[in-house]
């Protein structure tokens, strides 16, 4: 016969006499079911610019005035380098001389033609002697107009001297100092179009083939805060081209301009629709609003109700963040119940 001492099997009424806790008719907090996010694929890829220009010197000479420093918004036509152009313009002021000695010797000429004019109408020089003079006149005319379209260009190799903003845009690069030698071809400034980005990301050719016309891509921008990490491309373009290399192609998304933190270089991702199997890496897991976490020290749980519907913490792993959504990679079932408000949950007991 088993004997039970008297305090074990007061213990044993005691739990017995206890009422198990039940969840109420009406919740005190908020509850959400775990959804199954649709599979996505990610594929790394970078911001490009769509208007991205490297001004190089047409001409030598010294950097005597440098208006641009990294960073710098800048507007059409504005000034941004010079460099010594005295040569240049002692050049266009000798043309300048040229084409008025030019144009006083027309003067005579037209003037000599006309008396030469007036003197065979009286017959008393001949034909031969007009030809002569209109001759002269039209070549003086010709060394005019030849005098003129070089100073024309005396003029523009001057203005090759100033360099000024093609568009408006934002300077990227200055790889020059003042008082450096710019030679033809070497490169002065970098200038983008902040206006104007995309993200471009190399795609396996299989994947590319499964991307349907008019298809919605996620773009990703990690280096953003949170709440701007996700902007919606204003165009997805699909290169008709293949890498023979890679085996790749270029999958372009617009972005939408305004963006601020944006530039040209930075990592991003886009997320096709995709299988997993037709990808890599591939996704399919659980989302969850984002104030259902809990963060406790280096432990993130979330309060899931159990099949009496009491709110029990359980440890989870979390994935990428996509608006006000988490990904739950593990410790959470697809259907689960999980409470929104972490601190109602807590004061149950």
């Amino acid at each position: 016969m088993i004997k039970i001492r008297p305090i074990a099997a007061a213990l044993v009424a005691l739990a017995f006499a206890l009422p198990v806790w039940s969840a109420p008719a009406d919740l005190p907090f908020e509850v959400a079911r775990a959804d199954a996010s649709a599979a996505s694929s990610a594929f790394d890829g970078a911001v490009e610019a769509l208007r991205q220009t490297v001004i190089a010197a047409q001409v030598s000479g010294a950097v005597v005035q440098l208006d641009a420093k990294v960073g710098d918004r800048i507007k059409t036509g504005q000034v941004l380098l010079r460099i010594d152009a005295r040569t240049a313009d002692q050049t266009a002021t000798a043309s300048q001389a040229q084409v008025q000695a030019a144009r006083a010797s027309l003067d005579v000429a037209s003037k000599e033609l006309a008396r030469q004019q007036q003197l065979f109408q009286s017959n008393f020089i001949s034909q031969a002697a007009l030809d002569r003079a209109e001759s002269e006149f039209k070549a003086t005319q010709a060394q005019v107009n030849a005098q003129v379209a070089q100073a024309g260009a005396a003029q523009t190799l001057t203005g090759l001297h100033v360099v000024r903003a093609p568009y408006d845009g934002v300077i990227a690069e200055v790889p020059v100092a003042l008082g450096d030698m710019a030679l033809p071809g070497r490169p002065l400034l970098t200038v983008y179009d902040p206006s104007a980005l995309r993200i471009t990301a190399a795609v396996p050719q299989t994947v590319a083939t499964q991307i349907v016309s008019g298809q919605v891509l996620r773009a990703e921008l990690p280096g953003l805060p949170t709440a701007r990490q996700w902007p919606t491309p204003a165009r997805v373009q699909v290169l008709p081209t293949v890498d023979a290399s890679t085996h790749t192609v270029q999958v372009r998304a617009d972005l939408p301009s305004g963006l601020e933190g944006v530039a040209p270089g930075m990592f991003a991702r886009l997320w096709l629709p995709l299988p997993a199997t037709a990808g890599s890496p591939a996704t399919a897991g659980l989302s969850i609003p984002r104030q259902a976490i809990v963060r406790r020290a280096e432990m993130i749980g979330l309060y899931v109700l159990d099949p009496n519907g009491r709110p029990v913490l359980r440890q989870v792993r979390i994935g990428r963040s996509d608006g006000n959504r988490v990904e739950i990679l593990s410790g959470l079932m697809p259907g689960e119940r999980v409470v929104t408000d972490p601190q109602a949950a807590a004061r149950v007991r």
